[in-house]
């Protein structure tokens, strides 16, 4: 397991994704420009806009920085979706829906719930490291980015059905 990352609640979205597990996360933190150019081509966003240091953080990627999950958590006094009474409203199951790497947010806010907010960051370290060379991978690294090892963590080996169509 990679131990080097200590759990930080900046790094938990509201809605239960992992930030770590983000590839414009991690390209900000590694400062890999040639990777958040890629991603800026794709999304159709300029450059200077696709930079993430995490979901609770000021410096959110143009898609998150307006996010109504983060607004309405704090109107609502929770931390995560899955302590609102109203869960899970039309907003999440919609933001659910949307995009193949947030399949696993419904377990997530279980488990949040279940052992804490910092032993589930634990358990998605563990979830998104390459079993051989520790490296940690994003959703849809279906390679390990460091050693190219198949698939590049669990997360990918277990959703690699709903993950495909979107490459």
């Amino acid at each position: 397991m990679n131990q080097n990352i200590v759990p930080d609640k900046a790094l938990v979205s509201v809605c239960g994704l992992f930030c770590h597990a983000c590839g414009v996360h991690y390209s900000t933190l590694e400062n890999n420009e040639e990777n958040l150019k890629k991603i800026a081509l794709r999304m159709n966003l300029p450059y200077e806009k696709v930079r993430c240091m995490g979901c609770r953080t000021q410096t959110k990627m143009e898609f998150c920085k307006d996010c109504f999950m983060i607004k309405c958590a704090d109107e609502r006094g929770v931390d995560f979706c899955g302590q609102c009474n109203e869960f899970p409203c039309d907003g999440f199951k919609e933001f659910q829906s949307k995009m193949p790497h947030r399949v696993e947010l419904w377990k997530s806010q279980e488990r949040i719930k279940e052992i804490g907010w910092e032993a589930w960051f634990n358990e998605m370290i563990e979830h998104y490291t390459c079993k051989e060379c520790g490296t940690m991978n994003g959703w849809y690294d279906f390679s390990c980015r460091k050693c190219g090892h198949t698939p590049g963590s669990k997360f990918v080996e277990q959703n690699i059905s709903a993950l495909k169509p979107l490459v």
